[in-house]
């Protein structure tokens, strides 16, 4: 590795809990910490927020806002956040 290139140093991909329309709370690129809200999956009187497990960088969304998913599609990406000096 030369100087300058970036670790990717895990990442953790959220998934839907069940089939549903998915409202998202963030945006790709956006720093999150645990717990805060990423999104949400409706379904008929059911709602399920989303919340983040790990602190990190949302680093992809895999679905349209207000779209339809199916229960275990992924729906967004979370990279590690650099730990401090890195």
């Amino acid at each position: 590795m030369t100087r300058g290139q970036a670790i990717r140093l895990c990442c953790m991909e959220i998934c839907a809990p069940f089939a549903g329309i998915v409202h998202f709370s963030v945006k790709a690129g956006q720093r999150v910490e645990v717990g805060d809200t990423l999104a949400s999956v409706e379904a008929v009187k059911l709602e399920a927020p989303l919340l983040a497990p790990v602190p990190g960088v949302v680093s992809a969304l895999s679905a349209e806002d207000f779209s339809d998913v199916a229960g275990g599609d992924v729906l967004l990406t979370i990279d590690a956040a650099p730990q401090e000096g890195q």
